[in-house]
């Protein structure tokens, strides 16, 4: 099956493709999402149709790329992958559209980043499969509608509620992805081990994936971090303490938390006696992207009891005063 891909390869793509796997059997986690979609497959080929829409929500790095190519791979179709941003004219789209044959898998990750221009195009094209294309500007304008083959869109996003209402209407499939438990984590960091033939201990795997913040991606960038500690300093094999120090040295605490995470709660504590505080200062304070805080920091800040977001901004909880030695209400000047 030919998979083309339309957005720039990663430094890292080699990588992520050689631990992806290929079918849901081979998938590790999301365990009701994974029987859902399974079964929709299934009943989709029986009848010898198309597979309805599917959106895949949720924190990056849980598994929403890998779901779209398992998908078409179960589906024994193509899959041609794009993103939002890279979309930003009909006629981009409409390449796209008609380049795709009758049952072709269409994947465009970070799908709420889409101009509304671009993803007013895709309404008839996801319900009538078909595309209307103007022509010309002003008296000479005229509209041309294209048919296109039935094919099936998977969307992907981190930032759900971003999505239009007649978008998210159009999707027959909704999946949110959760955050992996460390069990969970653990067998995906001992597959991702035997796949790269690297040497690891149980209590290694299981080390690296407590620290993984509940994310795949990051359990297997761990992984190879671990890996290059293991060849320099211990012999290749990863035990408990090997993949301890080498997280150390990477700044990675026993919570998963990294130097960021720890720069925004320790930020809050200090410039604002924990909260509440928008999103526009903290990201000014920390020098960072408002987006990214929300997209990549926030979601395991919140889920791990860190960071609380409320009406009037964000709160540091307890746990996160704790994580310097902290109660709620004590900065660290009144200490000093």
């Amino acid at each position: 099956m030919e998979h083309t891909v339309t957005t720039l390869n990663r430094p890292d793509q080699d990588f992520d493709i050689r631990l992806r796997p290929s079918r849901f059997s081979d998938f590790t986690g999301q365990e009701k999402i994974k029987e859902r979609l399974e079964l929709f497959v299934e009943a989709a080929k029986a009848r010898g149709d198309v597979l309805d829409h599917a959106l895949l929500s949720g924190p990056p790095g849980l598994g929403k790329t890998t779901l779209a190519y398992i998908i078409a791979d179960s589906m024994e179709s193509n899959i041609k992958c794009t993103s939002g941003p890279v979309i930003d004219k009909p006629g981009d789209l409409a390449g796209l559209l008609t380049s795709l044959e009758r049952g072709d898998v269409l994947f465009i990750d970070e799908i709420h980043r889409m101009q509304k221009t671009v993803e007013e195009y895709l309404y008839s094209a996801m319900e009538d499969f078909v595309i209307d294309i103007v022509i010309d500007q002003g008296p000479n304008a005229r509209s041309v509608r294209l048919n296109i083959e039935p094919f099936t869109l998977i969307g992907a996003t981190t930032r759900s509620g971003l999505l239009s209402a007649p978008m998210r209407s159009r999707f027959g499939l909704l999946n949110r992805l959760d955050y992996y438990d460390a069990e969970t984590l653990k067998k995906i960091v001992e597959r991702s081990a035997r796949i790269l033939n690297v040497d690891i201990e149980p209590d290694g795997a299981l080390e690296i994936a407590r620290r993984s913040r509940g994310t795949p991606r990051i359990a297997n960038n761990l992984l190879r971090r671990s890996r290059d500690y293991a060849q320099v300093k211990a012999d290749n094999i990863i035990t408990e303490d090997v993949a301890s120090r080498a997280l150390a040295l990477l700044d990675i605490d026993d919570s998963g938390l990294d130097e960021m995470d720890k720069r925004i709660l320790q930020t809050m504590i200090e410039k604002f006696g924990g909260g509440p505080v928008g999103i526009s200062s903290m990201a000014v304070s920390v020098g960072e992207e408002p987006g990214t805080i929300e997209e990549v920091y926030e979601p395991y800040l919140i889920q791990e009891g860190f960071l609380q977001r409320t009406p009037q901004g964000r709160v540091v909880l307890p746990r996160g005063f704790g994580l310097f030695g902290l109660k709620p209400g004590n900065t660290q000047q009144e200490l000093l």
